[in-house]
């Protein structure tokens, strides 16, 4: 009987923005199925905790993803340790108020400087440390990148051109270096994307819930147009990850994952 492997003991995971809420349940999960897993989050101290609470020679390094020389550190931080790197998971990201559309701030008014912000932390967060860290797996000729997408790369939401443009780049960037890292390096190196759909964090939370818990406005559209009535929590994420970062998806590469409780497939009727 064919046996299908989830196996990821004794790999090297580096999980990009690992301090926050979605990334640190990926590296719990990762180091709980026996990976050794790098910490790289733009503050060192959470990053080292969150080490130190998952343990299994879990490490924290503090790691600027637009800087290309602070991920280098980073990765020779890494390598020093552990030698190799097998999977990356480019999770930092995020959205910027500046950079949202309001009665009180119009798409005409949108300051450039925060529209630039946005595209660089996802987009540019995500090129950055796949060169560096790609390259080492190309000099391997194996290795897995997770890309971090979002739902809004599949239909933009109103009030938010500079996040939904930047995903979309996100998603578009997961195909392209998919077919190239297959065709120019190695076909045991494969690219893929998640794209979540609507989870509560510290950046939204404010635009779905109201103090006392209750929906908001556009949290109750949000939910209206969700078949599974629910919002996210961070480990609905985790079984794609573990699926797309093991053996038992070694003929994926170049998708984007949607995990959104049905939303993309709801047409509103």
């Amino acid at each position: 009987m064919m046996s299908i492997s989830f196996d990821v003991q004794g790999k090297v995971a580096v999980v990009t923005g690992g301090a926050g809420v979605l990334c640190a349940s990926m590296c719990r999960v990762l180091a709980e199925a026996g990976a050794k897993v790098a910490v790289l989050d733009l503050r060192l101290e959470p990053a080292e905790a969150l080490a130190a609470e998952i343990g299994n020679g879990a490490m924290g390094v503090a790691c600027n993803v637009l800087d290309k020389a602070s991920v280098e550190a980073a990765a020779a931080q890494v390598l020093r340790a552990f030698g190799r790197v097998d999977i990356l998971v480019n999770g930092a990201g995020g959205n910027k108020p500046q950079a949202t559309t309001n009665p009180e701030q119009s798409f005409f008014d949108l300051p450039a400087d925060a529209i630039r912000w946005v595209f660089d932390l996802n987009l540019m967060g995500a090129i950055l440390p796949s060169q560096v860290f790609g390259k080492i797996m190309a000099e391997q000729k194996s290795g897995v990148i997770i890309n971090i997408s979002s739902m809004n790369s599949f239909r933009p939401l109103t009030r938010i051109p500079a996040y939904s443009a930047a995903k979309a780049g996100v998603s578009n960037f997961t195909q392209w270096l998919a077919v190239h890292m297959a065709q120019e390096y190695s076909p045991e190196i494969r690219v893929n994307a998640i794209a979540p759909g609507f989870f509560v964090g510290d950046q939204n939370r404010a635009l779905l819930m109201s103090e006392d818990g209750s929906l908001t406005a556009r949290g109750q559209q949000i939910m209206s147009h969700t078949p599974m009535a629910r919002f996210g929590n961070p480990d609905d994420l985790l079984g794609a990850l573990m699926w797309l970062v093991s053996p038992a998806s070694s003929f994926v590469t170049g998708i984007v994952v949607p995990v959104d409780g049905g939303f993309s497939a709801f047409s509103g009727v």
